[in-house]
């Protein structure tokens, strides 16, 4: 494998990076850049035409699917044995075997046990009740959050203890360290562990340090801008006097700064390692040039960034469809007519993939694919109705149907906790088999048997109450799914459980159940007579038929993904939904937005375009019901961001005109149609060209504010968004300062504007 051979595989960019084996060496792979080949290539370089042995290379990267990919390569072209040489491994695999190997100068044995994250939650409650803290105001996934940052930034107990400024800092850093204390005793660690110890031991320990960069004199590192502060640490200690370390990642790509990944890495990289080589992979071989172009266009506005074009040979490929929908409902649908055009010209479904921003999203695309009978699978993540909180707020009202439903009482007899014990609950389902009896009949009757307490019985009451009232509810108006559920999470107490819980995980969890409500309420709109017996049997036949999540690609089906999932993989086909400010970017219109969170939200934007090959489609909607609110958003800035010669049709934000006359505006352009007619000649919206969106597209990096005039009078100016409690989201036409401050607000609800006093609306 001289450089010769290399020669006739790779591009002059990869070449450079595949022979530049001495001393440190910095990679930028830009999107579908040919990065694993690169790095398949310069390992082989260095075996094959440098006479490296394979043991002194170490390749570290951050999944199991990567490092065996890398494997599988390498086998293709060094042969099965000077592959299996190679330590090529994750970082958390890496730690395990190296602790292993250095298990004395960590304090462990060699058979320490590694603890999942229910292990870890067991050790947290305990030290909980050891300590005599409330769960309730310290709550365990709390601390287990705090821990793992903790770790991942390399700091101890001790640390935290003396950077804590309140009490509930003190008690986090005190749990932490009793839960250290108990892990010592288990001879167990957790993941973040892994990284945390071999980190110490490699600053710390200079035998070990020693012995390691004397064994690996070649280190490569996969995914650099995703590594965190121990990972880097690590790397750095890992890389011996000769300085032969290759680290290979994208800026644009670094999307992982909500779990510890510090993008910054790369700039302490070429801090650590001055005289470093830097080499840009800019050639892409995955996607078309309108792709690609759009795909710069949205990255070039990136504030801090190592400059890169992305260039193809490609050829110019398909424009990028942009679909403007009224709702979610009609954007699902559009995308299952795509979906389905894809494959009636001959696009295989496993090469088809619809990303969204967040997993909420995924309920009307699903609805919509199982309409048209189009397989799917949810790529990370479940579907929504398999959703834990959404099966089990789907049980209780399978209770008030069924209550002889043994099958669903057992999966919410406890959930919200109620104190029943699984011990309890055993010996009634014990006691039911030898009744031949449903639990519902002996919990009704009381007939328990010897061996449950007073106590018990009086929780069994509790949980027969609340089924009670669901199936007075349910069979009394009768009243409606939707109103049914909202019912069973007060009731039941899920609601206030989730609410207690300040989490992101219970703050998703309460999220999915305010989607499942909208489900039921867009089900009771589509029929002529809804009921509850008619909804569960839908929900039933479409799960019994829905295709078993897979991985993406491993079957002929159509894979919905969040954006974050998608990162590492291609499809010929790409959808794009929910391409709104305020979707995405998330929560985009926030003024106090985070600088880095909008440019993370970019690299995301950018990662989803690149994910494409031949055909992407990206489409938003006016109105999208979320969470259990209908919200009214503008196009995403990414979308206004595209060049017109790449999209069929561009974006395009429309200006406001302001000519004489009351301020009353027709309703707003709903897609594909005409606006309705003005009732006077008062601000209006006036399009560049043919609107593909409403007149709610106009905030953007400019923004209604700049357009519409500076007038305002209480905090309020004409183009602001507010929303009043009974005519909902609207935005400011008219500013009366007075006596009092009166408002002329047009509201999309009601297609007309309103006059309304200042102190009745909020701004949004």
């Amino acid at each position: 494998m001289t450089e010769d051979d290399l020669r006739k595989l790779l591009n002059p960019q990869q070449l450079q990076a595949a022979v530049s084996t001495e001393g440190p060496l910095l990679v930028f792979a830009g999107a579908g850049s040919g990065k694993t080949r690169v790095i398949t290539y310069r390992t082989a370089h260095l075996i094959k035409g440098r006479g490296v042995a394979p043991w002194r290379v170490m390749c570290v990267t951050f999944t199991n699917k990567a490092a065996g990919e890398m494997r599988e390569r390498l086998m293709g072209v060094l042969g099965e044995r000077s592959a299996r040489d190679l330590w090529i491994a994750t970082f958390h695999a890496t730690g395990a075997k190296l602790l292993r190997r250095y298990h004395e100068h960590v304090g462990l044995t060699q058979s320490f046990t590694i603890f999942d994250d229910t292990d870890q939650r067991s050790v947290v409650n305990r030290v909980l009740e050891d300590l005599g803290l409330d769960d309730k105001k310290i709550a365990p996934k709390d601390v287990l959050s705090a821990i793992d940052r903790a770790k991942q930034d390399l700091r101890s107990p001790l640390d935290l203890a003396e950077a804590a400024e309140t009490e509930h800092e003190a008690r986090i850093a005190e749990v932490y360290a009793n839960y250290e204390h108990r892990m010592r005793a288990a001879n167990a660690v957790d993941f973040g562990d892994l990284l945390y110890k071999l980190a110490e031991l490699l600053e710390n320990d200079e035998f070990v340090r020693t012995e390691l960069q004397s064994r690996f004199e070649y280190l490569m590192v996969d995914e650099f801008q995703d590594t965190n502060a121990a990972q880097y640490r690590i790397v750095r200690r890992l890389v011996g006097a000769k300085k032969n370390i290759c680290v290979v990642g994208d800026d644009d790509q670094a999307i992982y700064r909500w779990r510890g990944a510090d993008s910054r890495n790369i700039e302490y990289f070429t801090k650590d390692f001055p005289d470093a080589k830097v080499v840009k992979l800019e050639q892409n071989y995955r996607s078309t040039r309108n792709i690609l172009e759009a795909a710069n266009a949205v990255i070039a506005r990136l504030g801090r960034r190592e400059k890169k074009q992305l260039f193809t040979t490609n050829g110019e490929g398909a424009k990028i469809d942009v679909l403007a929908c009224r709702d979610e409902r009609e954007e699902a649908q559009r995308i299952a007519d795509g979906v389905r055009l894809a494959v009636r010209q001959g696009v295989a479904r496993k090469e088809i993939a619809v990303f969204y921003r967040i997993h909420a999203q995924s309920r009307p695309i699903e609805e919509a694919l199982r309409a048209a009978n189009i397989p799917y699978t949810i790529v990370g993540g479940q579907r929504f109705f398999e959703r834990a909180e959404v099966k089990d707020i789907l049980s209780y009202m399978r209770l008030a149907q069924n209550p002889n439903d043994d099958v669903s009482l057992l999966r919410v007899i406890n959930t919200p906790t109620r104190g029943l014990g699984k011990t309890s609950v055993d010996r009634l389902t014990a006691h039911a088999r030898v009744r031949s009896s449903t639990l519902w009949k002996l919990i009704s009757s009381g007939d328990y048997p010897d061996d449950i307490a007073g106590a018990a019985r009086n929780r069994f009451k509790d949980f027969w109450s609340v089924v009670c009232e669901l199936r007075k509810a349910a069979l009394a108006s009768p009243k409606s799914p939707a109103d049914l559920a909202v019912e069973a999470l007060e009731r039941s107490g899920y609601k206030a459980m989730l609410q207690a819980d300040k989490s992101l995980e219970a703050q998703g969890r309460w999220e999915n159940l305010q989607e499942l409500v909208g489900s039921m309420r867009d089900y009771e709109r589509e029929v002529d007579e809804p009921s509850l017996s008619d909804y569960l049997e839908r929900v039933t036949l479409d799960q019994t038929e829905s295709t078993e999540g897979d991985e993406a690609g491993s079957r002929d089906v159509v894979s919905l993904m969040s954006v974050h999932s998608a990162k590492g993989l291609e499809f010929e086909q790409v959808f794009v939904s929910g391409m709104e400010d305020g979707m995405f970017p998330y929560k985009g219109l926030n003024p106090g937005a985070d600088p880095e969170e909008m440019d993370e939200e970019r690299r995301l934007a950018y990662v989803a375009i690149t994910r494409a090959r031949k055909k992407l489609t990206m489409s938003y909607a006016t109105f999208r019901q979320l969470f259990g609110q209908t919200k009214v958003q503008p196009a995403s800035r990414f979308l206004l961001e595209l060049p017109d010669e790449v999209v069929s049709v561009p974006v395009r934000r429309p200006r406001l005109s302001q000519p004489s006359g009351p301020s009353i505006m027709g309703a707003p352009r709903a897609f594909g149609g005409s606006s309705a007619p003005s009732q006077s000649t008062g601000p209006r919206v006036v399009y560049d060209r043919e609107p593909q969106h409403s007149d709610y597209s106009d905030v953007g990096a400019s923004g209604p504010r700049a357009a519409a005039g500076h007038d305002d009078a209480a905090g309020f100016q004409r183009g602001m968004r507010v929303k009043h409690a009974k005519f909902g989201l609207g935005r400011i036409e008219l500013v009366e300062a007075g006596g009092e401050v009166k408002l002329t607000v047009y509201f999309p609800a009601l297609g007309q504007s309103k006059r309304v006093l200042a102190e009745f609306v909020q701004p949004v």
